[in-house]
């Protein structure tokens, strides 16, 4: 509990946007809404980048850095590696707070010509290594709507035990060990195989409905 604390008041707070320069930048407006009936998001961190990046690929393992988005709802890591390809990534952002059901919150971004596509990263919570998730969406012209899925990480047992999982609803460590998948996949929901009631956390996907509009 008290590493999901430290992470919920100084890692997950709002960035600053991070630019490169480029003569065709425009500004997004990107609305995020819950549209799970008992699943919390924890802080998003969305970025624009070229083609050359994605935050994962199905069926591949998932990097240390997303794995800890997803176990504890780190975004740090993840947003380093990101910065740390300033020829591929225009711009980073986080967004503030638990995303609860049927909540909306909005962010602005940049992008450009350049620089046009958008993924976005949070973790579900209560689960052991889920995450919801939009991967290099390529970035409109005037506006956009999709849904975003939830994916597993594989990176952590699904064993739904309190004690694995952080947040309010559990209280437990953000990281265990244990066997895991050792890919990503589409998320499959709660099973109320241990402390988790299948009946108030289970879902289907997708788990989010985005919004983006160009300003410019």
């Amino acid at each position: 509990m008290k590493m999901m604390t430290t992470l919920l008041a100084t890692g997950l707070l709002m960035s600053g946007l991070v630019s490169a320069a480029d003569e065709n930048t425009h500004l997004y407006e990107v609305k995020v809404i819950n549209i799970t009936k008992g699943l919390s998001f924890t802080p998003l961190l969305a970025a624009t980048h070229t083609g050359g990046v994605a935050f994962f690929s199905t069926g591949q393992p998932a990097r240390g850095v997303l794995a800890d988005l997803a176990e504890g709802g780190d975004t740090a890591p993840l947003e380093a590696w990101l910065l740390d390809q300033p020829a591929k990534v225009m711009a980073t952002t986080t967004t503030m707070g638990l995303l609860g059901p049927g909540e909306s919150t909005l962010f602005m971004i940049e992008g450009s010509d350049v620089f046009n596509r958008l993924s976005m990263a949070g973790m579900l919570l209560p689960t052991n290594d889920t995450f919801v998730a939009i991967n290099s969406m390529v970035l409109p012209t005037k506006s956009k709507g999709r849904y975003a899925h939830a994916f597993d990480a594989g990176s952590e047992e699904n064993d739904e035990l309190c004690i694995n999982i952080p947040g309010p609803t559990c209280g437990g460590e953000p990281f265990s060990e244990g066997q895991a998948e050792g890919y990503v996949y589409f998320g499959n929901g709660i099973h109320g195989n241990g402390d988790l009631s299948a009946d108030e956390y289970d879902w289907n996907n997708p788990v989010a409905r985005i919004l983006v509009v160009r300003m410019d």
